[in-house]
């Protein structure tokens, strides 16, 4: 009997080792995120090697009884079966299917931050790392000799696109907090956050701008604003957005830069000249749209799309003859694979993921941000798809969703932290 009791004791402490374990390396994989692709690669298996000993068929059944830890699921099963009727090589339809893997992991994280006390590490530690990138971003963009000169201007890793939608994710989260603050009366925190967001701000606007993030920013800003302060605040987030535009219009020549270049890309395609950035991808959209409407119902299967955009730009020249297996526009991405059938599901996925953060809260607020900006830049971007974008909304959704559905759990639910392992299920 003694020896029973020692062995469940050690199970006990083991787990509790393996649960702090897998917390860190959660705060690992956020840190290191914005900086290295393979480094996220590799903590992220690690960190699966360290929870998923933690935890019970009970436990992720509960996530998956939900709608928010079922639907990433539902969309993988029907990924898997769309494998099926692809008319491609088995090649092609296992590439296709790699990018719907993560999706797996979002019950997995609802779980352990549904339990953890550590939820907060995860966002800090991607602030953290984000204002570590923000330094360096400035670094490059006012010390021009500095032989170190990153990917390109402003940009010491990734590409422009994620380091906007990252800045513009912590600053309106901030703001977000500080507004918090300022009810409370703390102003000096207050303004330290605030002026923390105006530096993250001003990088996107006269540092490294991108098309997608001109549109993510202002929806943010209006949400956060109507978050906080309903019609109020959103009428104050809608005036701050005019005088944030105006000041950028007129003090920043590389945004004025690149909105006129897309008007130029723009007015070119319209006279048959697609061959610019904005030209392929409204080329990308076009075709995408005839493929999908091609197989309306459930797609052309896991895997189509390299194939079905041969198919739609034989013959073809210029832009117009460029094979992709991004179509730019995440909703498309899986509809040309997964039909209106695949649509709905992942339509049905991101509000099942916001309606999870409708209470209050910082955690909260951080996981609508993230819904948001994916489904805003989704209509641009097949960012589910990509690995960078792709693991902060998995992440950013499974850390903060665990973190408010321990806010708000139920009382059958609500263990005391000192509370073993094992005892809960």
């Amino acid at each position: 009997m003694q020896t029973m009791t020692a062995i469940h004791r050690i199970r006990i402490f083991d787990q509790q080792a393996l649960a702090r374990i897998a917390d860190w390396l959660a705060v690992g994989v956020a840190v290191s995120l914005p900086w290295s692709t393979s480094a996220t690669g590799i903590l992220i298996v690690l960190w699966l090697a360290a929870v998923l000993p933690t935890m019970s068929v009970d436990r992720v059944g509960r996530e998956l009884a939900t709608a928010a830890g079922g639907l990433p699921v539902l969309l993988w099963l029907l990924a898997a079966a769309g494998m099926l009727w692809a008319d491609v090589s088995w090649r092609e339809r296992l590439a296709g299917f790699s990018p719907f893997h993560r999706l797996l992991l979002v019950p997995l994280l609802l779980a352990q931050f549904r339990r953890s006390e550590h939820g907060g590490w995860v966002f800090y530690g991607y602030l953290a790392s984000v204002l570590g990138v923000l330094a360096a971003s400035w670094a490059l963009a006012l010390t021009p000799g500095l032989s170190w000169r990153g990917i390109e201007f402003g940009i010491p890793a990734k590409d422009y696109i994620f380091q906007g939608e990252s800045f513009t994710i912590c600053a309106l989260a901030l703001i977000g907090r500080a507004c918090g603050y300022g009810r409370a009366g703390d102003w000096r925190s207050a303004l330290g956050l605030v002026a923390v967001s105006v530096l993250l701000i001003a990088n996107i606007f006269f540092v490294a701008i991108g098309r997608t993030v001109l549109l993510v920013f202002p929806v943010l800003l209006v949400f956060v604003g109507w978050r906080q302060f309903g019609w109020r605040g959103l009428l104050g987030a809608g005036l701050a957005g005019v005088v944030i535009g105006a000041a950028a219009w007129f003090g920043s020549p590389h945004l004025r830069a690149r909105v006129n270049d897309s008007v130029a890309d723009f007015a070119a395609y319209r006279e048959r000249d697609a061959d610019n950035s904005t030209g392929m991808h409204l080329e990308f959209l076009r075709k995408s749209l005839t493929i999908a409407t091609a197989a309306p119902v459930i797609g052309h299967g896991t895997g189509s799309m390299p194939e079905q955009f041969r198919r739609v730009t034989s013959g073809e020249r210029g832009a117009s003859a460029v094979v992709t297996v991004n179509p730019h526009n995440q909703i498309l991405a899986v509809a040309i694979q997964l039909g209106l059938v695949g649509a709905v599901v992942l339509a049905a996925m991101w509000i099942a993921h916001f309606l999870l953060f409708r209470g209050e809260g910082f955690a909260a607020l951080v996981g609508a941000l993230v819904v948001i900006e994916n489904v805003v830049s989704s209509l641009f971007n097949s960012h589910l798809f990509d690995f960078t974008q792709g693991w902060l909304y998995v992440f950013g959704v499974g850390v903060a969703g665990g973190m408010a559905l321990r806010r708000h759990r139920s009382a059958p639910d609500a263990l005391p932290a000192d509370v073993p392992l094992s005892a809960e299920a």
